[in-house]
C-alpha cells in the first residue's frame, strides 16, 4: 500500500478539500504539511458542508490528523475552527488532532504587517489574504519566529522576543505604526497556550511509528503548484513550497515516504487574486465557468477568474512535482457548452513556447495557442463511471492526458463526495 500526496495542479482551488476527505475514509492519518489558515477546503458530507482553512480534511471524518511542522499555524484560528466544527458536531481532541511543536506561530503582528505591505504596494500588490502567511514564513527563515514549543516556556521568551521586536519596531517605524506592545502579546499568548499545548507533540516520531505499523498515511497540500515559492508565477505566489517534495520536509518524515503524488486538477483553469493567467476568458465564457462553478474563494470570498485547461501549465506541474496521476474535477461545469478549448503552447514574440517562461514580463505577454473540441450536451453530473459519461467528455479526458504526459486517475463530477469515477485507486499502488 502506497502512502499519497495530494497537491494543487493548478492556482489553487482545484477541489483537493473532495478528494482528500474522499481518500481520508481510507487513509490511517491525514497530515498537512505547508501553508497556513489561507487555503480553503470545503468539505460537503451529505446536507452539511464543512469550511476549512488550517485543519487537515480528515478531521471531519475522525481519521487522526496532524498539522505538520512545514505549517504556520495561527493558535487564534485554530481555536475558532476547532469551536466552530463543534458547534457542527464534529468532536476535535488530543486524540483526532495531533499539531507539531517546531510549527511557527503566525501573531497578530504578522496579520498587521501583511496588511501595511499591500496596502502600501498600489500597483505591485501580490493580493495576499493579509493573513500573516507571508510575514510568519519570513521570520521562520530569519529565526526570530516564536514556535509552538514556546508556549509552554513563555517566561524564557525574552532573547527571542528580542530578535522579533528589533525587527519589526523598526518595519513598524516606517509605517508610522506604533512599536510591538511586549506586554501585550505576552498575555495574548498566556491565554492561548492553554487551549494548543495540549494538541502539541513532535509529530515526527507519532508518522514515524505509523508508517512503521504500515499505515496508510495521507499527506495534504494546501494552494497548487503554480503558486509555489520557487515553482510558481512569481511574485504572485504563496510563501511556501506547494510542490509535493515538501511533503518530507514538513512532517519529518523522509522522502521515501511520499509514495503515489495525486495532483488535483479542475477540467479549467482558476485563479483568485493578481498574477498572469494565459487562457484567462474575461468575457461571458469566463462568467458561464464562474457561475457554473461557482467559484469564490473559500478563505477570502473573492470572485475567481476564470479560463480554459491551461495543459501547458499542469504538464509543468505534473514535471517538478513528480506527479503519478491526476483527479479532474469539475467536468460537470462544462456540461452544455457547443466547444471547449485547450492551450496546448505559447506564442512570445516570434517564439513557440511548449513551458511557461521564468520571467513576469514574459508570462504577462505570453500569447495562448488554443486546439478546440466539440462540447457536449449531455449531462456528466453526478455520473460515477465512465460508462455514465458523454463520449465527447471522455475525449476531452483522453486529450487532457495526452497533453500533459500523465494519466487521469480520478474524476469528480459534483461536489458529493461519491460522485468521483476512479480509475487508479492511489493508495493500491
Amino acid at each position: 500500500m502506497a502512502n499519497v500526496a495530494v497537491i494543487g495542479a493548478q492556482w489553487g482551488d482545484e477541489g483537493k478539500g473532495k478528494i482528500v476527505d474522499w481518500l481520508a475514509e481510507r487513509a490511517d492519518v491525514v497530515v498537512r504539511f505547508q501553508g497556513g489558515h489561507n487555503a480553503g477546503h470545503t468539505l460537503v458530507v451529505g446536507d452539511k458542508v464543512y469550511k476549512l482553512s488550517l485543519l487537515p480534511s480528515g478531521i471531519v471524518r475522525g481519521t487522526p490528523s496532524v498539522i505538520g511542522n512545514g505549517v504556520v499555524l495561527d493558535p487564534w484560528h485554530l481555536k475558532s475552527e476547532i469551536e466552530k466544527l463543534r458547534g457542527q458536531g464534529v468532536d476535535v481532541t488530543p486524540d483526532t488532532l495531533k499539531i507539531a511543536d517546531t510549527c511557527t506561530l503566525i501573531l497578530p503582528l504578522h496579520g498587521e504587517l501583511d496588511g501595511l505591505r499591500e496596502d502600501a504596494s498600489g500597483t505591485g500588490k501580490i493580493g495576499t489574504t493579509r493573513r500573516g502567511i507571508g510575514p510568519a514564513y519570513e521570520d521562520k527563515v530569519g529565526r526570530r519566529a516564536i514556535r509552538v514549543c514556546d508556549l509552554a516556556h513563555l517566561d524564557d521568551l525574552g532573547p527571542q522576543l528580542d530578535r522579533l521586536t528589533a525587527h519589526h519596531d523598526a518595519l513598524r517605524a516606517g509605517f508610522g505604526v506604533a512599536p510591538i506592545d511586549r506586554a501585550a502579546l505576552l498575555d495574548q499568548l498566556r491565554e492561548i497556550a492553554g487551549f494548543v499545548l495540549p494538541y502539541a507533540q513532535p509529530v515526527w516520531r507519532m508518522l514515524h511509528e505509523a508508517r512503521a505499523r504500515g499505515r496508510r498515511i495521507l499527506f495534504e497540500g494546501a494552494q497548487g503548484v503554480l503558486l509555489d515559492i520557487d515553482h510558481g508565477t512569481y511574485p504572485f505566489v504563496t510563501s511556501s513550497n506547494t510542490v509535493a517534495g515538501t511533503a518530507a520536509a514538513g512532517t519529518g518524515l523522509g522522502p521515501n515516504a511520499v509514495g503515489f503524488v495525486l495532483g488535483i486538477a479542475k477540467a479549467y483553469t482558476t485563479r483568485v487574486g493578481s498574477g498572469p493567467f494565459p487562457t484567462e476568458q474575461d468575457n461571458e465564457i469566463g462568467e458561464r465557468l464562474g457561475t457554473r462553478g461557482h467559484e469564490f474563494g473559500t478563505v477570502t470570498g473573492r470572485k475567481r477568474r476564470c479560463g480554459w485547461f491551461d495543459s501547458v501549465l499542469v504538464r509543468q506541474s505534473a514535471a517538478v512535482s513528480g506527479i503519478t496521476g491526476i483527479a479532474l474535477t469539475k467536468i460537470d461545469v462544462l456540461d452544455g457548452l457547443d466547444e471547449v478549448s485547450i492551450c496546448t503552447g505559447y506564442r512570445l514574440g516570434d517564439q513557440v513556447l511548449d513551458y511557461y517562461p521564468s520571467n513576469a514580463s514574459d508570462q504577462k505577454s505570453v500569447e495562448p495557442i488554443y486546439e478546440t473540441m466539440a462540447g457536449w450536451q449531455e449531462s456528466t453530473a453526478g455520473a460515477r463511471s465512465w460508462a455514465e459519461l458523454p463520449a465527447q467528455a471522455i475525449k476531452y479526458i483522453r486529450r487532457i492526458e495526452e497533453l500533459i504526459q500523465c494519466p487521469v486517475a480520478l474524476v469528480s463530477t459534483s461536489p458529493e463526495r461519491e460522485d468521483t469515477i476512479l480509475v487508479r485507486d492511489p493508495f493500491a499502488d
